[in-house]
């Protein structure tokens, strides 16, 4: 179940979203001003964020600044009753990844956080970066980091994850695997493959949610949020 955070303080329209979302299949928790806002996300983690931008004490605009200080992942969709150009350029500037105008249709917000939430879980690759879900690999530096944790991988590990992340979600046999891996393939390097995939697997799913690495029982493994 994906959970969003909504920052909404006429209680009319925040009862009304909270409750659509929740019907929907979706966990929406709401708050009415910025403080109680970043209190939430620090008690919970969230799969998106709806942002009213003229709330109390921190406003949307201020709380997008911030989040994206320290989290480029999880989508952003402001709601808010300024429409100007000026608006929507500072929002998206700031981080926003969609911007709806008040009043709106909650089916239409329904149908945007989806489109939001599915390109969250696909790559997004930036340069020498690799994006799914929360698992951020930088090929250049070598580093992995899920939900803004450093993972420590060994040098064959990280090139397994670096492996599977290239290929958008596809499987892989044990023997492109290997090729890969090894630069030549001998049977005995499938069941060192199935040794790698369980560290990897303890390293970068056993304490996270949802689960990316992924078996195709007979075909081979891949890397995915689903």
């Amino acid at each position: 179940m994906f959970k969003i955070l909504l920052l909404e303080d006429d209680l009319v329209i925040s009862r009304e979203t909270r409750d659509f979302l929740n019907e929907k299949g979706m966990e929406c928790d709401a708050v009415f001003d910025g403080e109680l806002f970043l209190k939430q996300v620090k008690q919970k983690q969230y799969d998106a964020f709806l942002l009213d931008i003229n709330v109390p004490k921190w406003n949307g605009l201020d709380i997008c600044k911030l989040i994206r200080e320290t989290n480029k992942i999880t989508p952003i969709l402001m709601l808010t009753a300024f429409g100007a150009i000026e608006d929507k350029v500072d929002a998206f500037q700031l981080g926003a990844d969609d911007y709806l105008v008040k009043p709106f249709h909650l089916q239409e917000l329904f149908v945007r956080i989806q489109a939001l939430l599915r390109r969250k879980g696909r790559p997004q690759m930036n340069n020498d970066v690799i994006s799914i879900a929360d698992l951020v690999i930088d090929l250049d530096e070598k580093t992995v980091t899920r939900n803004e944790q450093e993972i420590k991988l060994s040098p064959k590990e990280f090139k397994l994850l670096s492996i599977l992340a290239h290929v958008h979600g596809r499987v892989l046999s044990k023997q492109q695997i290997a090729e890969k891996l090894w630069d030549y393939y001998i049977e005995t390097n499938e069941n060192a493959i199935e040794v790698y995939i369980n560290f990897l697997r303890n390293k970068i799913d056993k304490q996270f949610e949802p689960k990316l690495l992924h078996t195709k029982v007979g075909y081979g493994y891949y890397l995915k949020a689903e």
